[in-house]
């Protein structure tokens, strides 16, 4: 079956407990209709670029999938008809990442960047 990196936006004003629910119903939706669910991870309430729908933050989440096509077309068949889901891409991949994506990996690589350019001139 083809590999599939999904990742969804939802409004600001549902909690964060209703994101996981949602998360669930689009899993149960997948294995259902033959598919499995791979890695997910909840990115959390991130601002937006610019407005969508009147909303300036959203929740974001990724989801790893392993489902035929027609699964994952009635996912986003779905999706389009939840009022709480802003934006939503599916993207075909060759194979998934194990490791955790670049949203979940911790930023701790500045700390040295004032040791290579030398001391402060005042």
């Amino acid at each position: 079956m083809p590999l599939y990196e999904h990742i969804y936006m939802a409004r600001q004003d549902v909690s964060t407990s209703q994101v996981e629910e949602l998360t669930k119903t689009l899993s149960e939706l997948i294995t259902s209709n033959g598919g499995t669910i791979g890695k997910v991870e909840y990115w959390g309430l991130k601002s937006l670029t610019y407005r969508i729908r009147k909303n300036r933050k959203a929740h974001y989440t990724l989801i790893n999938i392993d489902a035929p096509a027609a699964a994952v077309a009635e996912m986003e068949r779905q999706m389009r008809i939840n009022e709480d889901i802003l934006r939503f891409m599916t993207v075909r991949v060759d194979t998934h990442e194990e490791v955790p994506s670049a949203m979940m990996q911790k930023r701790d690589d500045r700390g040295d960047r004032g040791e290579r350019r030398g001391p402060r001139r005042f």
